[in-house]
């Protein structure tokens, strides 16, 4: 009999780095053979990610807790001026989601041989229950030092119960050895469409820099700008693909220097475009302030892209190296601005650089990954 594998998350409503590799893993292991199912803890159409049609999908409705429908208009009402208002009112849906999906699981988890929960306050919930929590694997998408009290203080040493953690990257692989033995180092899978790509012609890439991601100020897109706006571009372009908070704002900062002609704002694209526009692409620029991983790092490599990547915390640092481009200290804008000048100075260098990058992302290549995971699933096979 195949195993019975459950996958938890919130959603698949709308775009999300965590929902987008569970999906690709879930739809991995239904083509493997594996009976594979997701809860997905918000009601609607969870149709964003395409998802194999052989996964059995099951929903629970977390916002329609009483704690969130009853408490929060409350608050809303009596404590308009409270400062911390909205971080409480966090604190109820959280509450009331974990309520809905612990029901959930006391009826329904006998029928799953393991269970896998992509994100630390879910596993954090799950590993309060031991019986539920022996087949659970947390992976574990955040970084190691969010939670605050609860999540993190509190709960985390629960994970002590869990059936093991699948880890990211290796400082967090170091961080949860120290509360459980069982942990994997495994990196997400990149997946189609950047897998099938066997062949680049690099002579047709244009002299384009990118970045892809939301434009939040942890993505750190303003200091990406102010490196760009102090080096000679020559014929290069910055192409900007992604939405977020800071739209608007980074699109002001760009007049305001000048740089309309330079630096180009596509809003959010398919996978499909940005897979094209990396391929087009020469350079790919990050700057953001904090990652668990950095997925869009390797999907750049896929694509024919050299990388500058601040070393922030923790994802880049166990990608880049001096094949596929450069990891700058924190915050150096300096040196971010030396090697990308370098680089575009330097067409021979860099089209050396792109090659080696390309090569390099073989070894990311989803089945090395697949056999770590089968391993958890399966260890008797």
């Amino acid at each position: 009999m195949p195993k019975k594998i459950l996958f938890i998350y919130y959603q698949n409503l709308k775009p999300g780095g965590v929902a987008r590799v569970m999906i690709n893993l879930a739809n991995e292991f239904c083509e493997n053979g594996y009976d594979v199912s997701i809860l997905f803890l918000m009601e609607g159409e969870n149709t964003f990610y395409e998802i194999n049609s052989k996964i059995k999908i099951h929903t629970v409705d977390s916002f329609g807790h009483w704690g969130v429908n009853k408490f929060n208009p409350l608050l809303d009402k009596y404590l308009k001026k409270f400062r911390y208002r909205y971080n409480l009112k966090k604190y109820v849906y959280d509450l009331g989601q974990w309520d809905v999906m612990n029901e959930w699981l006391k009826k329904n988890h006998s029928q799953f041989d393991v269970i896998i929960s992509c994100w630390y306050k879910l596993s954090a919930q799950i590993s309060v229950n031991k019986t539920i929590a022996s087949k659970t694997f947390a992976w574990e998408h955040s970084n190691f030092e969010v939670g605050g009290r609860i999540w993190g203080d509190l709960l985390r040493p629960k994970y002590k119960n869990l059936a093991g953690i699948v880890c990211i990257n290796k400082a967090s692989s170091h961080y949860y050895k120290k509360l459980n033995p069982n942990i994997y180092l495994i990196p997400n899978i990149i997946g189609e469409p950047f897998e099938s790509t066997m062949h680049i012609d690099f002579e047709s890439k244009k002299d384009q820099l990118i970045y892809v991601g939301r434009l939040d100020r942890e993505k750190n897109i303003e200091g990406l700008i102010k490196i760009v706006s102090q080096i000679d571009l020559k014929d290069f372009h910055l192409k900007i693909i992604g939405e977020g908070p800071e739209m608007e704002n980074l699109k002001k900062q760009v007049q305001e220097k000048g740089l309309g002609s330079k630096i180009i704002f596509t809003g959010r694209l398919s996978i499909n475009e940005i897979k094209s526009e990396l391929l087009e692409s020469k350079i790919f620029l990050f700057t953001s302030i904090n990652e668990a991983f950095g997925m869009v790092l390797l999907e750049a490599m896929f694509c024919g892209n050299a990388l500058i990547s601040y070393d922030c915390n923790y994802g880049p640092s166990d990608i880049i190296n001096e094949k596929n481009g450069f990891l700058i200290p924190m915050n150096d804008e300096k040196e971010f601005q030396e090697k990308l000048q370098d680089l575009i100075n330097d067409p021979g260098s860099l089209n050396k650089l792109i090659r080696s990058s390309f090569q390099g992302s073989f070894k990311w290549e989803k089945n090395k990954a697949l056999i770590q995971w089968d391993r958890i699933i399966d260890p008797n096979s």
